[in-house]
């Protein structure tokens, strides 16, 4: 059995592994780049800039197959499922990154503007849980969230709630964002005996 699902089904969404056989580079690249109008603000508490050219997106799906084989990161397209308004379109990519050195598994998601507010990113958070926990018998998720982005820290409080996780406070100094700026990360954790607890 490979380490990752190919595929994931949840109630209103499909997971793909995000691979060149699952995903058109240029028509990605569109949702990735200042083609998308909302890009700013889809970026804004990301890792990640606006891809500046349709290589740097195919790079970018090179690596994410590399880390896939490597067993180090499951990264999926978000597409809804047909019914929902907007069926069969890239809403964005979420996945799991992770560390087997410390036995955790980091979730991470971004979601074009147009498909915020939907709660995708719950939908989508519980099944990188389950993945975690269920599949890779991770020891811990944790989930790291930019200091002042309140919209994903409610949401992601939720979600660790609901899976008898904690917040552990804030990183200081956490990590530099491309344009070179050291942010803080507020930390929530969900241990494997805590999510077992709430099962």
């Amino acid at each position: 059995m490979p380490l990752f699902p190919e595929e994931i089904g949840t109630d209103r969404l499909n997971l793909e592994q995000l691979c060149h056989e699952n995903v058109d580079a240029l028509e990605y690249y569109h949702h990735c780049s200042h083609h998308e109008d909302s890009i700013a603000e889809v970026t804004r508490y990301l890792p990640w800039d606006a891809h500046e050219t349709v290589a740097e997106t195919k790079e970018y799906i090179d690596s994410l197959e590399e880390q896939w084989e490597a067993g180090t990161r499951a990264e999926y397209v978000i597409r809804p499922k047909e019914g929902e308004d907007g069926g069969g379109e890239i809403a964005g990519s979420g996945g799991l990154i992770v560390d087997w050195e410390t036995m955790t598994g980091k979730p991470a998601i971004w979601l074009r503007k147009q498909f915020w507010g939907r709660g995708y990113s719950a939908e989508r958070a519980h099944a990188m849980v389950e993945l975690a926990f269920e599949r890779l018998s991770l020891d811990l998720v944790a989930v790291p969230v930019e200091d002042g982005n309140e919209k994903s820290r409610r949401a992601v409080e939720t979600y660790v709630e609901t899976n008898g996780g904690q917040y552990d406070g804030i990183v200081r100094n956490s990590t530099v964002r491309p344009d070179g700026d050291v942010v803080d990360h507020h930390r929530y954790t969900i241990s494997r005996e805590q999510y077992q607890g709430e099962q």
